[in-house]
């Protein structure tokens, strides 16, 4: 299974508290109500074993199918009008994708 990894913090002035409601209520029901994506997680990070935290949120899309993802879900206006407002709420996002291995 696919897999997308969105690794980020949040803009000045977005509160742990309401990035959370925001998630629960906004964003983790729209991204799982995309055809192409299996399963939505989020989390937090509150440690590491180095001491630094480079980021904040790791978001983990489960995609069936990376092509249906980009090719169709992703172009449309439903997830576009999502990414521009996401976009008002981060800053220092890094995104990867691949393939589960196990």
């Amino acid at each position: 299974m696919a897999k997308e990894i969105i690794l980020y913090n949040l803009k000045a002035g977005i509160t742990d508290e309401e990035y959370k409601d925001y998630v629960t209520r906004e964003k983790g029901p729209l991204l799982e109500s995309l055809p192409s994506v299996k399963k939505f997680e989020m989390v937090k990070i509150s440690g590491s074993v180095k001491g630094e935290i480079p980021y904040k949120y790791v978001g983990i899309l489960h995609i069936n199918s990376l092509d249906d993802f980009y090719q169709k879900d992703a172009k449309s206006s439903k997830f576009q009008d999502f990414l521009a407002k996401w976009q008002t709420k981060v800053s220092d996002f890094h995104i990867l994708f691949g393939e589960e291995i196990y």
